[in-house]
């Protein structure tokens, strides 16, 4: 009933009557004082005026499990919240989610993780109370291949949620990462397990984290690094920003399912990718060469115009592409 009570304090702005509550909710007085008393001491503000009611005055940037269920507007992505004050990664406990059979669209939340990890097990910076870090659990009815373009499905959410819900013009640094001005501000950790019988996926989990209201960075990332309260100015509510994703994803996701590749969401990433018509390094284990992006086609793969003319199609795996003179 807490996530209920928050949704409607939140939504109303006004003061509501402790009758009201009680009536909408088919619950006792004594129930909605219980409940307030407990959102109170979880950091909530709320006002209790004697013939009046009760208003929310700041929900400051509280995370649990009651916030983020009382800010979804899904049908399935996030409807089933895990959160944790603290954890190893949540990447690894959604993976044990899965395979214990949680559904899909299940969103697992952290406040602080312990052993954060990006691509290729590099570690990810993960300090409590001030960023975002969250792993959905998808269950796809598609082939293997297919799954690695859910990064990009998610690269591309992340930038409309931040945009949507913070106003903030943000961009893709193919494949995965979210930067504004510059400087990267979200990174996206995507792992899959496959049944080794029938070679079906079994689950994919995606990682998300996103540098929301830090504003110190370690001395080596200062340059690169930034969050959305340094770039945007102002501070951001966490469990809001998680619960637009969620739309944002569930929307696209479904788009791409339709297709089972980014046809229908190539002009919406290529308008958001922050090295496109720009020159840029690919760093291939194979061969290291310059030239052109000219944007994303339907497999996700990267397009570089080399000097000759010839056109690269680069696989995200094992390459990375980089400005020429800087991180993008």
């Amino acid at each position: 009933m807490k996530a209920e009570i928050l949704s409607l304090l939140r939504n109303s702005g006004e003061y509501i009557s402790g009758q009201e509550i009680c009536e909408r909710f088919g619950v006792s007085r004594t129930a909605v004082w219980k409940a307030v008393k407990q959102l109170k001491e979880e950091g909530y503000q709320i006002d209790a005026v004697q013939n009046k009611g009760y208003r929310m005055t700041d929900s400051s940037d509280v995370l649990n499990e009651e916030e983020l269920k009382s800010r979804m507007k899904t049908k399935w992505a996030g409807q089933n919240v895990k959160y944790f004050d603290r954890t190893g990664s949540t990447n690894i406990d959604a993976k044990k989610f899965a395979a214990a059979g949680v559904p899909h669209g299940t969103l697992v939340v952290a406040d602080n993780q312990e052993n954060g990890r990006g691509r290729r097990g590099r570690s990810w910076q993960s300090p409590a109370g001030s960023n975002v870090y969250f792993t959905i659990v998808l269950r796809p009815v598609f082939e293997p291949d297919k799954a690695s373009m859910l990064t990009l499905v998610m690269a591309l959410s992340v930038t409309e949620a931040i945009e949507n819900d913070c106003g903030i013009r943000a961009e893709i640094k193919w494949p995965n990462d979210i930067v504004i001005n510059k400087k990267k501000i979200c990174g996206i950790l995507t792992e899959m397990e496959i049944s080794l019988e029938s070679n079906d996926i079994q689950f994919v989990v995606i990682g998300v984290g996103i540098n929301t209201n830090q504003t110190e960075f370690p001395e080596e990332m200062k340059e690169m690094a930034g969050s959305l309260l340094s770039e945007g100015g102002k501070k951001i509510s966490r469990a809001g920003i998680i619960a637009k994703v969620m739309e944002c994803f569930e929307k696209n996701y479904e788009v791409f399912a339709e297709k089972k590749d980014l046809s229908l969401m190539m002009e919406a990433y290529n308008a958001a990718l922050v090295n496109k018509d720009r020159q840029v390094r690919v760093l291939d284990p194979k061969g290291e060469y310059t030239g052109t992006a000219k944007g994303i086609n339907e497999k996700g793969e990267l397009l570089v115009q080399k000097k000759d003319g010839k056109i690269e199609e680069v696989y995200a795996g094992e390459v990375s592409v980089r400005g020429l003179y800087s991180y993008v």
